[in-house]
């Protein structure tokens, strides 16, 4: 099934997600919930999922009022493959149909190498790579039944493609496997119709880190947090920095992309 050339539609067709539906994972708050935001307001129809119900909930709420849009919620263990599929199906059933789903769901790892136990280093691969690929194969299974392509993008991090700082052992392995399931996944994926790409943010401000805005320079270039500082754009990154390359990876106008993962670091990694 060929992806089609849309060379011939206007950028507001390319950029529009009417008539198409969407789950973003960890979308409560921070990227997710920017992520979200800007599928909504493209005209999809968006399935907030995030393991904290009740924030799901308040987020599906404010963006479907916000945007007179089809928002719901579901609890999501991004842990639990049976909670990703059920989550699927939700999606399915409410919505018709699947085209795009956003694997954001992750936890953080700041434990130093030598104190890292098995058991943490395993719940994070557990949370932030396994999760990705059972969400992407729940997705790509109702895609290829209904036929019609469709779009996985995957959440990976600065950390998915170099290594940052001290204690970021398990969180670096699982970012690192997420790059390479995208590109795994667009091989056997393409003949399908969807199209798998990935995201590498660096450190963004969101909801919980917004007080970092608020120091001043001498305090965030001396930051220990991967990320703070470093950019050669003259600031720290914020959520809709990256929730506007998600829409792009959402939307046709990377109609003819697949397998890529799009650094958004301010240049750190350069």
């Amino acid at each position: 099934m060929p992806v089609p050339d849309v060379s011939s539609r206007s950028i507001g067709e390319l950029v529009s997600l009417t008539g198409r539906s969407a789950v973003v994972t960890g979308a409560a708050w921070g990227l997710g919930k920017a992520t979200a935001k800007r599928l909504a307001e493209a005209g999809a129809a968006v399935l907030v999922a995030d393991i904290d119900e009740e924030a799901a909930a308040a987020t599906a709420e404010e963006l479907g009022r916000q945007y007179s849009a089809d928002v719901s919620f579901a609890r999501l263990d991004a842990g639990d493959a049976g909670s990703i599929a059920s989550v699927a199906d939700l999606a399915e059933s409410r919505f018709g149909k699947l085209d795009i789903w956003v694997n954001n769901a992750g936890i953080p790892s700041f434990t130093p190498l030598l104190e890292l136990d098995e058991e943490e280093f395993d719940n994070v691969l557990a949370i932030n790579l396994r999760g990705s690929f059972v969400g992407a194969r729940e997705a790509a299974r109702r895609m290829i039944a209904a036929n019609q392509g469709g779009v996985i993008v995957n959440v990976a991090s600065l950390a998915g493609v170099r290594g940052i700082s001290e204690g970021q052992a398990a969180y670096c392995s699982s970012k690192h496997g997420v790059v390479g399931l995208t590109k795994q996944l667009a091989i056997e994926l393409g003949g399908h119709g969807i199209r798998v790409l990935g995201v590498a943010p660096g450190f963004s401000l969101t909801e919980k880190t917004m007080f970092i805005a608020d120091w001043d320079e001498e305090t965030i270039r001396n930051c220990p947090i991967p990320g703070i500082g470093a950019s050669r754009l003259g600031r720290v990154g914020v959520a809709d920095d990256i929730a506007r390359a998600i829409l792009f990876c959402a939307s046709d106008l990377s109609m003819f992309m697949t397998g890529s993962t799009l650094l958004l670091d301010g240049g750190i990694a350069a």
